[in-house]
């Protein structure tokens, strides 16, 4: 039997819990047949020879740095076949400054409201609000997000900037509250799917904290997007 390759890449801000983030998802992995090499690090997208061989990458890198020669690689990979994944800010806001980054993943966490100044005490929590998950009526047929129902969470909602290349499976929408700027509703996609090349791209952005990630929908929802971005034979 052959088995597929995924390379979990795990780092960036702790608050995101990047190691006990990831193991959660290692057990689904080898289940399925993967045989699964962990970094600690992004130096191994440099290495064309391992990621040309590798058949998903699944990435927990909040904020911090890539080298050019290190998300070349990452790009390289993905055009070629690579299935590449992730959750929250360990994809949806990693390496704010590489463009190259960017236009891969398509969207780029903006922002995450909080409650009414006058209730923030200081912690994660003041950025805590109730919302739904709404499932697009393309979400409802993609293998990714298919039979799940639109649910509801209380965590961080992300507001994302994307540009009209991704496949918006599932949606958010931010309310104009009192005392936010904005004037009007704004709805953000919440789960998307790219092509890019011969490559797949998942991006859920639930998935701040442990409680969300095993969140029933949530955690189909991502272990779906690992199987479908994974390498294909057709690379379609």
């Amino acid at each position: 039997m052959t088995h597929k390759k995924a390379l979990v890449v795990r780092g960036g801000w702790e608050g995101h819990q990047p190691v006990r983030a990831t193991e959660l998802f290692l057990p689904f992995l080898r289940d399925n047949g993967y045989t699964v090499r962990v970094e600690e690090s992004t130096e191994v997208y440099a290495d064309s020879t391992e990621m040309a061989d590798t058949d998903l990458v699944v990435q927990c890198v909040t904020m911090s740095e890539i080298t050019a020669e290190q998300v070349s690689g990452l790009c390289a990979a993905v055009v070629a076949g690579t299935g590449f994944t992730g959750w929250h800010g360990g994809i949806a806001d990693s390496f704010r400054a590489s463009s190259d980054y960017l236009h891969l993943v398509g969207g780029q966490f903006a922002t995450h409201p909080g409650k009414e100044p006058c209730e923030r005490r200081g912690v994660q929590e003041d950025y805590y609000l109730p919302h739904v998950i709404a499932i697009t009526d393309l979400g409802r047929e993609h293998p990714v997000t298919a039979g799940i129902e639109d649910f509801e969470l209380h965590t961080e909602q992300y507001w994302v900037l994307h540009d009209d290349l991704i496949d918006v499976l599932a949606t958010t929408t931010h309310p104009a509250r009192p005392w936010q700027p904005w004037h009007r509703p704004v709805t953000s996609p919440a789960v998307w799917t790219r092509r890019w090349g011969a490559g797949r791209v998942v991006v859920t952005t639930p998935g701040h904290s442990l409680d969300v990630l095993e969140h029933p929908p949530v955690r189909t929802v991502i272990e779906r997007g690992m199987l479908w971005a994974t390498r294909t034979a057709s690379g379609s």
